[in-house]
């Protein structure tokens, strides 16, 4: 690593920013934002400053600890799906994936604001909430987050008590979860936590299985006017790599659909498909006071991640129903060591009649790569539905192999201007300079270079007619560099590119009917330039096309209806197009999404949950022909029974697709399909001291 970035990270040593308060009455040394049960009141992410929800210029949702425990929700995946706005992607079966706003990503996922970008599947077991904000987002976190981001907040520790809690859980299918999180004061001004966690996995897909484990010590000091926090964790995680189900035509001329019959039928060769990940994360933050109203906070994050994925899969639709399937397979190896600094001055300052909350930051991330990939020959091309026989398959001399290095520097300002009680504007603009170096090392080494410098501004007005109630515009950019969001690789055309670009338009409306009930509103427009997708007939392309635009509106309901009942709601209406051609429709992105989640407690001892989640249908890839592959509409049911024992134990049942239906869950493109998951059960126990 050069010897600036050493003096860079010297300078930058104290690491910093405490988040906003958790709601609790605990001495918190790294607090992380205020929580009622379902509802966040408050959050750091949108702004890098504690502010209210209410006076956020753009569309957040936030997912509670209370509402993941509640839902039994242990994967991003499971998340996703009850935030309409969003659809969870297949990722190849190797990896998180989501669609926000039609903008697909395996990179726009934060960790406490910070950069966590690796191709890989993110646990819950450590994580105090998850938020989702919508729109682009380069001033706060840079390149990428073209349709949104989703930030993971960690739990903190606390000098409030000692407290040892713990969960296992056994669901249907086999598969289980343990996992402790304890908290113990050191003393007066320091403590530890410890999450830890076990997940062996199973599902209704023949040959699926695996196991995950993961630990997190994290140490955190009140040094009077400084607080430090120290985090480590360590991922290990081992899966059969599973790709879903082909398509297969419907009557000529029309989209292709999910073949049925085959929803448990693995298409690919048992003991050769499997991902593994191996992760270290340190993070290191600290804030401090350096005058009155004068804060200054510094993140420094480094993660090791080694990883591989090998996999067979259908590679075209079905000949059909008992007809032969093309099978295609490649095995893909990556290295990535992640370094990014990340430090902030805030500025709370009164010039006559108006408030400032001024935001200076800079922001320095260097990370570096290598992948390779090895195409297989395997022993039969097709797979013959009309009786399967697995293939065999040999992994041949490298198709690729590069290394890249990504050095990012950033530089950003924000003011949060006050204009006395019923109007605030939120103005600022981020410098990002993108570089990437790398060489494609088959045959002749081919060095591959480019360096984009790009401004990113945001402007948001909030008018207050009431303290309760907040009526927002927005407008926000953020931008894509050519070499995507994993920097893999880079052709001579794509380093001739300028970046992808996304503007953002957002109208919206925030209620507080009650302080532990909100609404929220919001109407958008999202254009998105020079743009690119993921070619449908070649897994391992990108085809350039144009201009898309996804025009939607939002309404979201959160917080308690009763003092019993509580309600997490959301819909969502989202057009996605190629600009100028109707026809061309984005892929993975319904019309119409709807999901809601209800707890109601009959008494102190006894509640019950009801949940649903409607989708529109969808098209598997970008829809470029009358054949794309549409992905039929669904509505599943959920539900859940709690039963408190006492104040130290309780019990819980989730039951999910409680009608049993079938449908489908998530795709990766025309013909990598996943079946969702039949009626199931999730039984749950928790203890707490």
């Amino acid at each position: 690593m050069k010897s600036w970035l050493l003096l860079t990270s010297a300078l930058f040593a104290f690491p910093l920013i405490a988040q906003a308060g958790d709601g609790k009455d605990v001495q918190t040394i790294i607090v992380i934002g205020k929580a009622k049960g379902y509802l966040a009141t408050n959050s750091v992410t949108a702004t890098k400053t504690d502010t209210p929800l209410l006076d956020v210029p753009q569309s957040i949702q936030v997912v509670t600890r209370q509402r993941l425990d509640d839902q039994a929700h242990y994967a991003m995946a499971d998340v996703v799906r009850y935030v309409p706005g969003t659809t969870i992607g297949q990722g190849e079966g190797n990896r998180d994936q989501i669609t926000l706003r039609g903008q697909n990503t395996t990179a726009d996922f934060f960790l406490d604001g910070v950069r966590d970008d690796v191709q890989y599947y993110r646990g819950l077991y450590n994580i105090e909430r998850v938020e989702i904000l919508k729109g682009p987002f380069a001033l706060i976190f840079g390149r990428g987050g073209g349709g949104g981001i989703i930030n993971r907040v960690q739990k903190t520790p606390s000098t409030g008590a000692l407290s040892v809690g713990g969960a296992a859980s056994l669901n249907t299918f086999g598969a289980s979860n343990i996992s402790a999180d304890i908290n113990a004061p050191l003393s007066a001004r320091s403590a530890f936590r410890l999450n830890a966690n076990y997940e062996s996995l199973d599902n209704h897909r023949d040959f699926f299985g695996g196991e995950r484990y993961a630990i997190n010590p994290y140490f955190a000091f009140d040094l009077g006017d400084w607080k430090l926090g120290l985090s480590y964790e360590y991922v290990n995680d081992d899966r059969v790599t599973d790709r879903g189900i082909p398509s297969i035509a419907t009557v000529a001329g029309q989209p292709n659909r999910p073949i049925t019959g085959y929803n448990s039928t693995f298409f690919g060769t048992p003991g050769v498909n499997r991902a593994g990940l191996e992760a270290h994360i340190v993070k290191a933050r600290l804030d401090g006071e350096l005058a009155e109203n004068l804060n200054w906070s510094t993140t420094i994050l480094y993660g090791d991640y080694d990883k591989y994925y090998a996999n067979v899969f259908a590679n075209g639709a079905a000949t059909g129903q008992t007809g032969t399937v093309a099978l295609s397979s490649y095995i893909d190896p990556t290295r990535r060591q992640n370094f990014i600094v990340q430090t902030n001055l805030l500025w709370d300052a009164t010039v006559g009649p108006f408030g400032n909350k001024i935001l200076l930051g800079l922001e320095y991330g260097d990370q570096a790569s290598s992948n390779q990939r090895r195409n297989g020959t395997l022993s039969s091309a097709t797979l013959n539905l009309a009786n399967i026989v697995y293939p065999t398959v040999t992994f041949g001399a490298l198709s690729r192999d590069t290394v890249s290095d990504v050095q990012v520097f950033s530089a950003y300002a924000q003011d949060q201007i006050s204009f006395g009680e019923h109007v605030d504007v939120v103005v600022g603009l981020r410098y990002d300079r993108f570089e990437i170096r790398g060489t494609d090392r088959i045959g002749t080494p081919r060095p591959f270079a480019r360096t984009d410098e790009k401004v990113s501004p945001r402007l948001g007005v909030v008018l207050k007619p009431q303290d309760n109630i907040s009526i927002y515009g927005s407008y926000s950019q953020s931008f894509l560099p050519r070499s995507g969001d994993q920097f893999l690789t880079m052709t001579t055309s794509q380093a001739n590119l300028e970046p992808e670009t996304f503007t953002n338009h957002e109208l919206g409306a925030k209620w507080d009917i009650r302080p532990n009930l909100n609404v929220t509103l919001a109407l958008f427009q999202l254009d998105r330039t020079n743009a690119t997708t993921p070619d449908p007939n070649n897994v391992t392309a990108t085809i350039n096309i144009g201009e898309t635009q996804t025009r939607g509106a939002e309404f979201v309901v959160t917080g308690r209806i009763t003092p019993r009942w509580q309600i997490s709601g959301a819909y969502t209406y989202q057009d996605a197009r190629l600009t100028g051609n109707d026809f061309v429709k984005l892929a993975q992105v319904p019309e119409h999404q709807l999901a809601v989640w209800n707890r109601y407690d009959v008494n102190s001892s006894l509640g019950v949950g009801l949940g649903a989640i409607h989708q529109a249908s969808q098209f598997a890839a970008i829809r470029t022909s009358a054949t794309t592959t549409r992905l039929p509409a669904f509505t599943r049911v959920d539900a859940a029974v709690f039963f408190k024992v006492s104040e130290r134990v309780c019990f819980q049942v989730n039951v999910e697709n409680v009608f049993d239906i079938d449908y489908v869950s998530d795709a990766h493109n025309n013909n990598n399909i996943t079946p969702g998951a039949p009626l199931n059960a999730r039984f749950t126990a928790r203890v707490k001291f």
